[in-house]
């Protein structure tokens, strides 16, 4: 044997001590042959106001603050093209019942607390609410309320924002790996990415074909697409998100991490919404 594995070497052959070995180096040898023969990878490059989000990184790193708030993460989406609801900061109930005015009913009220990531968890989000008195009574609950619960938070006020149409919900998202760089991650919005864990996740930046690849490889695509009977959401759309997304963190090596969530996407020919975003710095 030794003699016969010694001859094979010198002449450059890869000799294997199983034929499974052997077969499963050929096959990953041919998805690589695959890869390289895949067409040139054209990324889509958007129309942005790029010199608004290098202002509000910027003053965020000088400030050493590193979490952005969601007012300056929504500037930042819109920067970028993204569609978020109408809304304004409220420090009195009065103020909040006039923004709620301006607005249109139904609204949204959503605690405004820079030390408050997750507001439903302490009752800080109330949705649907229809008259000028359920304004105010929610404004005075969550001001009474919250405070107790977090004697430590900062509380600016209560965010009175318009209440998105019903959709989809969809999380677009980006964790920034030391070693690979943002790594794109796309899954059912809501508590759902929680509840179901199907997420699925890709090297920005992103194609077109690489974006839609994304939502067709989670187990939850066929209800975007509809099932019995439900209509189907603009997975098109969807996907510029994505791609919008992959520009963002790829122009900003700053951006840590972030989401949005829930994206609230409808059928075709209907805008998406950012809902709510979260956007975190290096330090």
């Amino acid at each position: 044997m030794k003699e016969g594995l010694d001859i094979l070497r010198r002449g450059g052959i890869p000799p294997y001590d199983s034929t499974q070995s052997a077969v499963s180096t050929i096959r990953v040898m041919a998805d690589y042959v695959r890869w390289r023969a895949r067409p040139k990878r054209v990324v889509r490059l958007f129309p942005v106001n790029r010199r608004k989000v290098e202002n509000i990184v910027e003053r965020h790193m000088r400030q050493g603050v590193f979490d952005i708030g969601e007012a300056e993460s929504k500037e930042i989406l819109e920067a970028y093209g993204f569609v978020t609801p109408k809304g304004s900061i409220a420090t009195t109930a009065d103020q909040a019942a006039n923004i709620a005015q301006q607005i249109g009913y139904p609204v949204v009220l959503k605690i405004w607390s820079p030390d408050i990531l997750h507001k439903s968890d302490v009752g800080g989000v109330k949705i649907g609410i229809r008259t000028e008195q359920e304004v105010k009574d929610a404004f005075d609950l969550m001001m009474y309320r919250i405070p107790k619960k977090l004697p430590d938070a900062d509380i600016l006020g209560v965010l009175v924002q318009e209440m998105c149409k019903s959709g989809r919900e969809v999380i677009l998202g980006m964790n920034r790996d030391p070693h690979f760089g943002p790594l794109m991650m796309f899954g059912m919005g809501g508590i759902m990415v929680e509840v179901l864990k199907d997420v699925a996740f890709y090297l920005a930046p992103l194609t077109a074909e690489e974006a839609k690849q994304m939502l067709v490889s989670t187990k939850t695509y066929q209800m975007l697409k509809g099932v019995r009977g439900q209509e189907g959401v603009d997975i098109d759309v969807i996907a510029e998100g994505l791609q919008r997304l992959s520009q963002l963190v790829t122009e900003f090596p700053q951006i840590a991490e972030m989401d949005i969530n829930p994206y609230v996407v409808g059928p075709q020919g209907t805008t998406p919404i950012a809902v709510d975003a979260r956007i975190s710095l290096e330090k």
